[in-house]
């Protein structure tokens, strides 16, 4: 059995078919792992959850299949250049969220002990605090109180960790570090305003979360998010995976038993 982690699909669903195959993808014998943002942007957000729920794969919520379970609920309008409109129509529309809902915000392999989240791990939370943090959030998801939760997820503080918090606060700084971060200050005050790739960034005081040091945790991690990344850092156990399909760049996927990468070029849906 070998083991694939896709970057972020975003409903290119022909072209995550296409790569499966290139990479001769066996549904009864392998494993897909799917770094978040399965849905919007590409065409197919309804047809890709159908098929990932229906092979079984490991996933975790990343900021847009987040926001649609919100748009869902009607906090946020549905807007045309999300393309998520049909799930809502779809017969099995309410069985995919409901299904989509209770997914994680991070896995570790039990054989590989590789993590993986949708944007990163704060550098200052070890490997145990970050599950236990997940936990925290996905107790409140998969809750009776979850429509209250998505609807105060929303923003950008508190941009610093501390212990002590309580609340919302907490709920949305663990959500935001989960699905949402890039950039850190050097003293770990989150950043959300660049997207843009580390070497065109000038400020000095600015560092992707992977280059902060000390990082606690050097278990591999597997993330996506991040396009401008375009799948390359200078950390050997730093994997990022979304090479930004929808913008007309490629979709990426790794073997893990050989770390053998697989692509495929795409074209441009925004």
């Amino acid at each position: 059995m070998a083991t694939y982690i896709v970057g972020d699909i975003q409903g290119c669903y022909d072209e995550l078919r296409q790569l499966l195959a290139l990479a001769e993808f066996d549904t009864q014998q392998d494993e897909l792992w799917v770094t978040g943002d399965l849905v919007a942007r590409g065409p197919k957000s309804l047809q890709t959850l159908r098929y990932i729920k229906k092979i079984g794969a490991k996933v975790i919520l990343g900021n847009h299949d987040l926001h649609l379970l919100a748009t869902a609920l009607g906090i946020h309008s549905f807007k045309d250049k999300d393309k998520t409109a049909a799930i809502l129509q779809a017969d099995d529309g309410q069985e995919l969220l409901d299904w989509l809902r209770m997914q994680p915000l991070l896995l570790q392999h039990p054989e590989y002990k590789f993590i993986m989240v949708h944007a990163g791990i704060l550098p200052a939370w070890s490997i145990k605090k970050a599950k236990k943090l997940a936990k925290e959030v996905e107790a409140q998801l998969h809750s009776k109180h979850y429509k209250t939760m998505l609807k105060d997820m929303y923003g950008n503080h508190p941009t610093r960790w501390n212990n002590d918090l309580q609340g919302v606060e907490r709920m949305r700084f663990i959500i935001n570090v989960f699905t949402r971060m890039r950039y850190c200050t050097i003293d770990g005050e989150l950043e959300f305003h660049n997207k843009r790739s580390p070497s065109e960034v000038q400020d000095e005081q600015l560092k992707p979360w992977f280059d902060i040091t000390p990082r606690k945790h050097k278990k591999p991690i597997l993330f996506g998010h991040w396009a401008a990344l375009l799948g390359q850092t200078e950390q050997p156990d730093i994997y990022p995976l979304d090479t930004g399909c929808v913008w007309g760049n490629s979709l990426s996927m790794i073997r893990w038993q050989d770390k053998k990468m697989f692509s495929l070029s795409c074209p441009a849906y925004c």
